[in-house]
């Protein structure tokens, strides 16, 4: 059996799990959240932990255990705590702010770009070249990240773009004459 699966995963007070045939679902005080599992893996409730447990004669069985114990505590800590990706843009003229579900930035192009917001995930920017996203969803907080960053990636040779807070660009030599 994984490592991983092996440690139990804490429920704490005011946390209702739900386990269905191949769906667990997490209720908290910051919102629900949903997961398919498949039918590898058993969750057992042990106290005010979950077990989770691989079932016999199943193919990953074994890999998935571990896969399905990260996610269900990944799920427990976004309905408690919540997930939180930092992003800084680094350039002359690199502006960003959010306008509710909205996120308008100006990247040196000739155009503003404009990325919405998924439903249950939010963003903030507490200085023009500072964005906050915010979420429930391990997943779905640094998907949206991602897609930012991928706007306008880190170049090499000056460190120009959207990158993460502790992201460290290795600058490049420039050529020589």
């Amino acid at each position: 059996m994984s490592r991983v699966a092996k440690n139990p995963v804490a429920i704490p007070q005011g946390v209702e799990i739900t386990v269905g045939a191949d769906e667990v679902s997490v209720k908290g005080p910051l919102g629900a959240v949903k997961q398919y599992i498949g039918n590898a893996v058993t969750l057992e409730r042990d106290g005010d932990a979950l077990v989770c447990k691989a079932r016999e004669g199943v193919a990953n069985s074994r890999a998935m255990s571990g896969t399905v114990r990260a996610l269900v505590n990944n799920m427990v800590t976004g309905v408690t705590k919540g997930f939180e990706r930092k992003l800084t843009l680094v350039g002359v003229g690199y502006r960003a702010q959010a306008q509710g579900d909205k996120l308008n930035l100006t990247l040196g192009f000739s155009h503003p770009v404009v990325h919405q917001m998924p439903a249950g995930v939010k963003v903030e920017t507490p200085t023009q070249t500072e964005i906050v996203i915010k979420g429930i969803d391990k997943q779905q907080v640094g998907q949206v990240a991602a897609e930012v960053r991928a706007y306008r990636e880190p170049e090499p040779y000056k460190g120009k773009g959207v990158r993460y807070s502790d992201e460290v660009v290795v600058l490049k030599e420039t050529k020589k004459k």
